[in-house]
């Protein structure tokens, strides 16, 4: 075995960034996944089924603005598009191009922009993709899958596209919504999720909306005077039976019980998004991909 090689396999069994929980099974796994999924052939196969490429807009109304609030805000949500071998190029496309159409307020992003490596090419797509949604208000959060590998390339890409990158730190919108702040909360399982950094300086906040790549979060910020909470990491189990009932849930509290769509959490609302791509396999069943609108409008006088 040559040296290089050899330090490829020694690299891989080791966590490329920050993320906890990354085992050498782990590794093993991608680095074999990496070899048997060489060109991205798994994703580019699955696009050519008929109706794989379809992605649903799953829209939300919840009246949460404060009342000197009048204008309605827009969010627009998406998460997991796992740029790598699984994801079909197609889903890709057709998410993007109905997030140009939504005509949103906010673009916020769930984490998990990549499967396997943040590699040049990759966060060169991942630039263009997001850069070229016509929202004016971007801001993300990172999930277990960019802190395994070169999260720092995956960061830069993003806020060169015009992202704000919220780790445990939270924004005030601009006016007319100057009264609502948005709350990044760092990825739960392999992260280190601290709500008290990054719910400060949001005390006066008449709103305050939670940003998190897992369910898992709401361990963190229920009962932190936090209403509403978006979120994805679950895919919806990627492969589920009719009804549909999940396979398989990451590991979690709340990843385990919210696979997709709305739960609470004590006074706050959780609402998460099955994603646009794939990991491990390219294939959905009974799992499709979906973004999410969320339209905020003032409480009752």
């Amino acid at each position: 075995m040559s040296r290089s090689i050899a330090a490829r396999w020694r690299d891989r069994l080791r966590a490329g960034g920050r993320g906890g929980r990354y085992s050498p099974a782990r590794g093993m796994v991608e680095l074999a996944l990496s070899h048997a999924y060489a060109r991205d052939w798994p994703g580019r196969l699955w696009q050519r089924v008929p109706g794989t490429s379809r992605v649903a807009v799953v829209e939300h109304r919840f009246a949460l603005l404060p009342a000197g609030v009048r204008r309605p805000l827009r969010l627009a949500f998406a998460s997991d598009l796992h740029l790598g071998p699984t994801t079909s190029p197609s889903v890709l496309d057709v998410a993007f191009e109905q997030l140009g159409t939504l005509r949103a307020d906010v673009l916020l992003l769930g984490g998990d922009y990549v499967f396997l490596e943040a590699n040049a090419a990759r966060m060169a797509e991942l630039h263009a993709r997001v850069s070229a949604v016509p929202i004016p208000i971007k801001l993300a959060v990172l999930g277990n899958h960019d802190l395994w590998t070169t999260h720092g390339d995956i960061e830069d890409a993003l806020r060169r596209a015009g992202v704000d990158v919220l780790v445990n730190r939270s924004v005030r919108l601009p006016a007319p919504w100057a009264d609502v702040a948005i709350v990044g909360l760092d990825e739960p399982w392999t992260g280190t999720p601290d709500a008290d950094l990054a719910l400060a300086g949001t005390e006066d906040a008449g709103l305050r909306v939670g940003l998190c790549h897992s369910p898992d979060g709401a361990v963190s910020l229920a009962c932190r005077g936090v209403p509403l909470m978006l979120c994805g990491h679950t895919h919806g189990g990627q492969i589920a039976l009719p009804g549909p009932r999940p396979v398989i849930l990451p590991p979690g509290p709340y990843s385990q019980r919210f696979a997709w769509g709305l739960h609470r959490v004590g006074e706050m609302q959780v609402l998460v998004s099955r994603g646009v791509g794939t990991t491990e396999l390219p294939i959905r069943m009974h799992a499709p991909p979906d973004i999410l609108v969320v339209d905020l409008v003032p409480r009752p006088d």
